[in-house]
């Protein structure tokens, strides 16, 4: 099969820094699904793992989390699915990544891919919207339902793929305020169009900019800054300024 790897951990300029190259195809085990590859993406952890995860000598990695694409096997204890059907999915960090033309994933991590979504916009999801799922009702456990009134959340750098999602998931999931920082006109249009409440400046006090906006104090705070290098492990919260 066609795959794209490296074997150095070189600059992205490096001519060897990326590959295309033949690798075998897998076979499926028991509850794996062999999947022909219609679209990845890309994400910070690819840049990170290629800067980083040196494979051993003589061997390829393949990077790539996010895959969409068609079933074309299943192993013999898949119930979920079969040969033709649609799926999205974000892989397993114990196997080879998605940049390749065909791929393993266990039947449990992967979904149907929705009919609205073609190849390339299902595959562009998966891992940001995992992330801003397990920020919003895990990290910071927030509930559910329309209960939160009189409450806020404010996304920093609502305009990014994280923070994109958890504006949607934020408005639509929950009865907080939600409040998107955006510099750029254009990005604080669409974090609207998304559904923020109020969309501020980050590259102004956060604490002007809030009561130009008439907020108090935000009882959630998520920064992807924060998030990107690995430090949005607890809650942040701002009793005033």
């Amino acid at each position: 099969m066609k795959a794209v790897a490296y074997q150095q951990c070189l600059p992205i300029g490096h001519a060897e820094s990326l590959l295309d190259v033949d690798l075998p195809e897998p076979a499926p085990g028991p509850h794996d699904l062999l999947i022909e590859v219609r679209a990845v993406s890309a994400n910070p952890v690819d840049t990170t793992m290629r800067a980083r995860a040196q494979p051993a000598p003589g061997h390829f990695k393949v990077l790539g989390w996010d895959a969409s694409g068609m079933v074309r096997a299943v192993g013999v204890d898949v119930i979920m699915f079969q040969p033709g059907d649609r799926v999205w999915y974000a892989r397993s960090l114990q196997r080879p990544g998605s940049n390749s033309e065909v791929h393993l994933v266990d039947e449990r991590l992967a979904a149907t891919a929705p009919k609205s979504l073609d190849f390339a916009a299902a595959a562009a999801l998966p891992l940001t919207a995992i992330t801003a799922w397990e920020m919003l009702l895990e990290r910071l456990a927030i509930s559910p339902g329309k209960h939160q009134h009189g409450r806020s959340i404010l996304i920093v750098g609502a305009g990014g793929g994280v923070g994109s999602i958890l504006t949607q998931l934020g408005r639509r999931l929950t009865g907080l305020r939600v409040i998107a920082t955006a510099s750029r006109p254009e990005t604080a249009q669409w974090v609207r169009e998304l559904g923020a409440h109020e969309v501020i400046d980050h590259r102004r006090p956060l604490g002007d900019e809030l009561r130009r906006v008439n907020a108090q104090a935000p009882n959630y705070v998520v920064s992807h800054a924060l998030l990107e290098s690995g430090k949005a492990r607890g809650k942040l919260v701002l009793e005033a300024f």
